[in-house]
């Protein structure tokens, strides 16, 4: 792959790092003010409500069928056709959603009832997590304009700024936390006000970059447009064939709210660990070659088309296995580092140690969909995931009701981990069959080298981390030096095993251009 192309991947990766590391710093915040507790369940509910419909609506649909469509118009029309795009998309976009918030907002109990109907056993659970939702949902409106400003920034090389912007979301919630969550009589309350204000911040940080790029819209709706009717005609599928991992994230919250106080709370923090690299790199990944697949597409390039999905699965063998073993060797290490403070103990560390390490195995799978998936909606097919992600929904529920009772919590998060695999599976056939993607030379000996230096580095992190009871019961800042002298030693003995093979970065850019 060009240097180009490697450059916007490491760009985004690095702006999504800064995010992620904030995050981390955010849930650190929250589980020392609060724990693992009921109101922190009602929180991560009234959260999930708006954040799963971001993602289903905003970076997953509309992200899909947006971009494609935008690419097309950047490089087969004018500059005034797509600002024309831009302002009727904007417009109709707009006014969906703000229809969709206030439903939202005057349906909130019930939507907790819906989505959470293990809570309706404890009348308080439901009012706060209602109270909360009040506020967090209108986050969705927001958020989705951002996505699609950033979406628009993403078509034209910006790719840094989209990947910057959630920091804002994580310093507002830390600021709500430490600073707001103390002066309420409900102090949980102030993160949901966080997450208002945090929408209103990342929609205003992004829109003075577009208005350099001669972008910014004056919204108008029109739905007649026609770019704006294919764009939503490719959302109706996209709805559900982007967004399935979110689906099946979301019941297993559903479930778990009729288990045991906690286990809710145990599945977001050992998500929100296993979502780091998958939005550092997997999401990195993704963001850059949907416009570069795209333009590809459009040029009716298909030898290129195929050698920028190899050069994307490359990259997820290449850091997506390496991180999938760190999680599952280093789980209660880290959660016991980064989240056991305050009302968050030796035993939240414990169980949500088993979530994360189901979450873990998973991890290639998941970050495979992110590649995989753009394959067909660069080419504006979104029928294909649609028919893939209802046979993965549909395992992954079977996968819930077997593995629940056995496992508990990390039950579901194992079937969550069956079911990515089984839809990146079914995308990497479709892709093959349909004449997509043929594999470039080489895979045998670049999948060993990984595999053999993935070993190493397992058995360092095995021989270094011990046992778990030795990182619980450590000093907090003893956790924190021994927790980053095992990450370095494993990446240092990972990266000069790859070395001593004969793997070079410059590997990596060989391949078609991106423009």
């Amino acid at each position: 792959m060009s240097v180009k192309l490697l450059r916007s991947s490491v760009v985004v990766s690095a702006m999504t790092m800064i995010s992620r590391v904030l995050g981390f710093v955010r849930d650190v915040v929250i589980a020392f003010a609060f724990g693992a507790s009921a109101a922190t369940d009602a929180f991560f509910v009234a959260f999930k409500i708006p954040n799963f419909l971001r993602r289903l609506f905003a970076e997953g649909a509309f992200s899909q069928a947006f971009v494609p469509v935008l690419s097309e118009y950047r490089t087969n029309r004018s500059h005034d056709e797509a600002r024309e795009l831009i302002a009727s998309v904007a417009g109709t976009l707009a006014g969906i959603l703000f229809l969709i918030t206030a439903i939202g907002v005057l349906a909130a109990p019930l939507l907790i009832y819906v989505f959470a109907p293990g809570f309706a056993g404890d009348a308080g659970k439901i009012e706060l997590a209602g109270d909360m939702l009040r506020w967090t949902f209108p986050y969705l409106l927001f958020i989705s304009l951002t996505a699609f400003v950033g979406g628009i920034l993403n078509s034209y090389g910006r790719f840094a700024i989209p990947s910057l912007t959630p920091v804002l979301l994580n310093l507002v919630m830390i600021a709500a936390a430490l600073w707001l969550a103390p002066m309420m009589e409900r102090p949980i309350m102030a993160l949901a006000i966080g997450v208002f204000v945090a929408g209103i911040a990342q929609l205003g940080f992004q829109l003075p970059f577009l208005l350099r790029l001669n972008l910014l819209p004056r919204p108008r709706w029109n739905r007649a447009h026609e770019g704006v009717r294919r764009i939503m005609k490719l959302m109706v599928p996209a709805l559900f064939g982007s967004s399935v991992a979110q689906i099946n994230l979301l019941l297993d919250t559903l479930i778990a709210s009729f288990l045991v106080s906690g286990s809710v709370s145990w599945l977001y923090f050992s998500d929100r660990l296993m979502e780091f690299p998958l939005g550092v790199f997997g999401i990195a990944i993704a963001t850059v070659i949907l416009p570069k697949l795209s333009r590809d597409h459009s040029r009716a390039d298909t030898a290129t088309f195929s050698q920028t999905l190899d050069w994307g699965i490359r990259g997820v063998v290449l850091i997506g296995a390496p991180a999938a073993v760190a999680l599952l060797t280093l789980a209660g290490p880290m959660l016991a580092t980064l989240f056991q403070h305050g009302d968050f103990n030796a035993h939240d560390v414990e169980m949500a140690s088993l979530s994360l390490m189901a979450y873990g195995v998973g991890l290639v799978g998941f970050m495979l969909i992110k590649v995989l998936a753009p394959g067909f909606y660069s080419r504006q097919d979104t029928k294909t995931p649609v028919k893939i992600g209802i046979i993965a929904m549909a395992a992954n529920m079977v996968f819930n009701l077997i593995l629940v009772w056995p496992l508990a919590h990390a039950g579901l998060a194992l079937a969550t981990t069956l079911s990515a695999f089984l839809n990146a599976a079914l995308l990497y056939r479709g892709l093959r069959r349909g004449g997509l993607f043929t594999p470039q030379a080489g895979w045998g000996r670049f999948v060993l080298k990984v595999l053999i230096a993935i070993g190493l580095m397992a058995a360092v992190v095995l021989w270094l981390a011990g046992d778990l009871q030795g990182w619980t019961s450590a000093a907090g800042w003893e956790r924190g030096l021994r927790l980053l002298g095992v990450i370095a030693a494993a990446a240092a003995t990972y990266l000069l095993a790859l070395y001593a093979m004969g793997m070079r970065v410059s590997q990596l850019r060989g391949g078609p251009s991106s423009e």
